[in-house]
């Protein structure tokens, strides 16, 4: 076969795994050890923390799947470390920027797909150490995160595009073999040379997210794989035992659920994910703070601020984490637009973070007027659409409610009977984002009953 041939099945396989990867992302297990509860605790307290993707993608900025997208061999997009040396990193001023964001925790890409690592592997040629930087971005990053109070994640994909075995580890076992030796040798790099981490953020590994291909060659020949089948062929990624041994070298981490071990949360991925409330496990939606790709674009578009108050908002209310990108350029910066977007979700955090932080989803479901919020005998309303007219009604709950006011102190006046909670909100105290209504019950809310809400 031509290697022109070859190439267009590569492509057709990725635009295949692009329209099914999020069908496909929630196979892993859950953790069920004795542990599970209290190593996450912290994690579903926080509620909001910022991804930073950034690698040597940042330099065409054109996306972190530039690569892939344009089909830029290997040796040529390897050159682009040559070019790499940020003369304005300075991983305080991210750290500083997540914390006036009111993030709690940062996770950053240690490695993307394309094989750039921004820390100090020996046994690679293709990492920040050995670029124009000489520099170990991870241990800077990882130093200033700690030092601000936050907590520290790293995002690793065992994938890389340098290794034609990951998509036919059949054919290409060698290719396979090496690929896998380099996702555990990484993997002991991180857990065993940085300190304490927090958070280890897989993508692009296990049998079913880009699972070794979308398409497989059988009988009929090249066939797309059902969504709701894994690879079932004979390598193995040793997922288990990888995570286990990262496990004992970082017994508190937590960890997604995008490889094939058990996993602490679950992930959701862009807006249109926010998907249904689920307070059974432990679950975060991962997108961006700009439209269009996770990497570096010179004058992407960021999207309102009313916007990303809603997702984090529904989020929390969905019982969920808002884990919001951004994409500093070749430079190593923010790019302006996008650091000042954080900073006024910060500044709206420092007014409303109580309703948020701390939080469980909940007593009452999702539905057209927004969503609810509740720390003990506390609940917040987050009405995200104005009621019409100046009286609010939801299903009554099986408390009793002793007081409602706007999260800002005013005293609303309400009414509770078996049927309804009927609340009293003039059309003066409507804010534009989020009006918050905290409602005070005369007892704590168990957090695992819910109220459905009737559609409008």
């Amino acid at each position: 076969m031509s290697s022109r041939r070859a190439q267009k099945i590569l492509s057709t396989l990725f635009l295949f795994l692009a329209a099914t990867s999020l069908a496909c992302a929630q196979w892993a297990p859950l953790v069920t050890d004795a542990n599970a509860a209290q190593r996450i605790a912290w994690w579903r307290e926080a509620r909001f923390g910022m991804f930073i993707h950034w690698g040597v993608y940042a330099i065409p900025g054109r996306g972190e799947w530039v690569q892939w997208n344009e089909q830029i061999p290997v040796d040529t997009y390897a050159k682009l470390a040559d070019q790499f040396n940020p003369q304005h990193f300075d991983a305080n001023a991210w750290a500083q920027l997540a914390k006036d964001g009111g993030m709690k925790y940062v996770v950053l890409t240690a490695r993307h797909h394309d094989g750039f690592a921004l820390f100090d592997d020996p046994d690679s040629t293709f990492t920040a150490m050995k670029s124009a930087a000489h520099r170990d971005f991870v241990a800077e990053y990882v130093r200033a995160v700690r030092n601000a109070g936050l907590r520290v994640g790293l995002y690793y994909s065992p994938l890389d595009w340098r290794f034609p075995g990951f998509f036919f580890p059949g054919i290409y076992r060698q290719s396979a073999n090496e690929l896998r030796a380099q996702y555990h040798r990484q993997i002991d790099e991180l857990a065993s040379h940085y300190g304490k981490l927090d958070i280890l953020w897989f993508d692009g590994g296990g049998d079913e997210w880009l699972g070794f291909g979308g398409l497989e060659w059988g009988s009929q020949g090249w066939h797309g794989r059902p969504k709701n089948q894994p690879y079932t062929g004979s390598f193995d990624w040793q997922d288990v035992q990888t995570v286990d041994h990262l496990r004992q070298l970082q017994p508190q981490i937590v960890l997604n659920d995008r490889t094939d071990a058990p996993a602490d949360f679950r992930s959701r991925e862009g807006d249109a994910a926010l998907g249904d409330f689920e307070n059974r496990y432990p679950w975060e939606l991962c997108t961006t703070i700009t439209e269009g790709a996770w990497g570096y674009q010179p004058n992407a578009r960021v999207k309102p601020l009313k916007q990303l108050i809603h997702l984090l908002v529904g989020a929390a209310g969905r019982d969920g984490n808002l884990l919001l990108n951004v994409g500093p350029g070749p430079d190593g910066q923010v790019a302006p637009a996008q650091a000042e977007r954080v900073r006024e979700i910060g500044r709206w955090l420092q007014a409303n973070g109580e309703s948020i932080y701390g939080t469980r989803g909940g007593p009452w479901l999702p539905s057209d007027y927004g969503v609810s919020t509740h720390n003990g005998n506390l609940v917040y309303i987050h009405l995200l659409t104005p009621p019409k007219g100046q009286q609010f009604s939801l299903p009554a709950l099986p408390a009793r409610i002793t007081s409602v006011s706007l999260l800002g102190g005013k005293m609303l006046q309400f009414r509770q009977n078996k049927e309804h909670l009927t609340i009293d909100v003039p059309a003066d105290v409507i804010e534009e984002n989020d009006t918050i209504l905290k409602v005070q019950l005369d007892h704590p809310w168990d957090t695992s009953a819910v109220v459905p809400v009737p559609h409008s």
